[in-house]
C-alpha cells in the first residue's frame, strides 16, 4: 500500500513539475526538483495543454456572454498567453527567425540563441496568431453541432464548437511536441540547453503514456459534447500531420530539434487543428 502510495505522489509530482515548466502556476514546495524528473514529466505535457485549453475555453465561454467572438476570442488568446507566459509562441519567432533564410545549422542555432525577434519571426507571430484567432471566431458561430447534456433533468444546451476544439488542440499539440522529444535527436549543444533533460529523449513508455492520455482527454471530451466520430479523426489526423511536418522540417534543417523547435511545433499543430476542424465543420 505504501508503495502505491509513493507510486501515485511520484506521479502527481512529474505532472507538477511539468505544469511548472511549462506555465507560470506556482505548486507546492514538496514537489520539488531532480534534473531526471523533468525529462520523465514529459508524458504529462499533454496534460498541462489540456489546462491551458481548459482556461483559454473557460475564458472564451464567459466573455462570450459579454462581448461579440471577436473579442472573447482574443481574451481567450491573452488568457492562454498568460499562463504559459508566452512560452510557446516566443519558441514560434525563435525558429521561424532562424529557419526562414537561408543559413547554415550553425547559423540558424546561433540565431535562436538571440533574444531579439526578426522579419521572419515577427511574420510567424502575426500570422500564425491571425490564422488562430481566425478560425477560432468562425468556430465560436458554428453552435448547433455541439450538445452539450446537463447534470439536471433538463434540455441539452448548445456550447460553440470552439471550446472542445480549443481544449483538445492544446492537449494534442503537446503531444506532438512530446513525439519529436522521442524521435529526433537533440540538435543543438546539449551542455549549454537551457534545459538539459529536455535535451535527452524520453523513453517509449512515456511517449505511449502522452498520446494515451491525449486520446482519452479528446474522446471524453467528444463524449461529453456529443461531438461524432469526425470531430476526433480531425483533430488526431491534424495532430499527427503536424508533429510529421514540424519533425521533417527541423530534422533537414537542423538534423534534429530543439526547445523552440518544440515551441514552434505546439503552436503550428494548434493552429492545424483549429484548421481541420472548422474545414471538417463546414463540410461534414
Amino acid at each position: 500500500m505504501n508503495e502505491l502510495a509513493h507510486a501515485v505522489r511520484h506521479e502527481l509530482r512529474l505532472f507538477l513539475i511539468a505544469l511548472q515548466f511549462f506555465t507560470r502556476v506556482p505548486v507546492p514546495a514538496w514537489v520539488g526538483f531532480q534534473p531526471e524528473w523533468l525529462n520523465q514529466s514529459a508524458r504529462y505535457f499533454p496534460l498541462v495543454g489540456a489546462c491551458v485549453g481548459a482556461a483559454g475555453a473557460g475564458v472564451l465561454w464567459a466573455a462570450s456572454a459579454v462581448w461579440p467572438p471577436a473579442v472573447a476570442v482574443g481574451l481567450s488568446m491573452v488568457a492562454t498567453m498568460l499562463v504559459t507566459g508566452g512560452f510557446h509562441e516566443d519558441g514560434l519567432a525563435d525558429t521561424f527567425d532562424a529557419l526562414g533564410g537561408a543559413v547554415s545549422r550553425e547559423r540558424a542555432l546561433e540565431i535562436m540563441k538571440d533574444s531579439r525577434i526578426g522579419s521572419y519571426g515577427a511574420l510567424a507571430l502575426v500570422m500564425v496568431l491571425g490564422l488562430k484567432a481566425a478560425a477560432l471566431v468562425a468556430l465560436t458561430s458554428m453552435s448547433s453541432l455541439v450538445s452539450l447534456p446537463s447534470l439536471a433533468l433538463m434540455s441539452p444546451f448548445a456550447v460553440p464548437l470552439a471550446l472542445p476544439t480549443l481544449l483538445f488542440a492544446h492537449t494534442a499539440s503537446r503531444a506532438a511536441a512530446t513525439t519529436l522529444i522521442f524521435a529526433l535527436p537533440y540538435a543543438g549543444d546539449v551542455a549549454h540547453a537551457k534545459a538539459k533533460p529536455l535535451a535527452q529523449r524520453i523513453s517509449a513508455g512515456g511517449l505511449v503514456v502522452a498520446w494515451v492520455s491525449t486520446l482519452v482527454v479528446g474522446a471524453l471530451v467528444a463524449a461529453c459534447c456529443g461531438l461524432p466520430l469526425g470531430w476526433f479523426v480531425a483533430g488526431v489526423a491534424a495532430a499527427a500531420l503536424g508533429c510529421a511536418t514540424c519533425g521533417a522540417w527541423l530534422l533537414h534543417r537542423l538534423g534534429g530539434t530543439t526547445g523552440d523547435g518544440l515551441g514552434a511545433t505546439q503552436q503550428m499543430t494548434e493552429l492545424l487543428m483549429l484548421l481541420a476542424t472548422l474545414a471538417w465543420a463546414r463540410f461534414a
